[in-house]
């Protein structure tokens, strides 16, 4: 029987790409430093704080947008 579903897929961060994370605890504009397996490093434009983190994010949409926003 067929039926409706959600298909989730874990992102492929590229090194230096900059991100916005949205509805989270990580909420915030980051640029992407390191990639492991894992793990995905990031980095906060405005404080330069490094943060590490187990591979959380998945994908939802590209926008054209300023970035860091004020």
């Amino acid at each position: 029987m067929d039926h409706d579903v959600t298909v989730f897929k874990s992102y492929p961060f590229k090194v230096g790409q900059k991100i916005r994370i949205e509805g989270s605890r990580r909420s915030g504009d980051w640029e992407v430093i390191g990639i492991s397996d894992n793990k995905v490093s990031l980095r906060c434009p405005i404080s330069k704080k490094e943060m590490s983190w187990a591979r959380f994010c998945y994908f939802s949409e590209d926008k054209h947008m300023q970035w860091p926003s004020d």
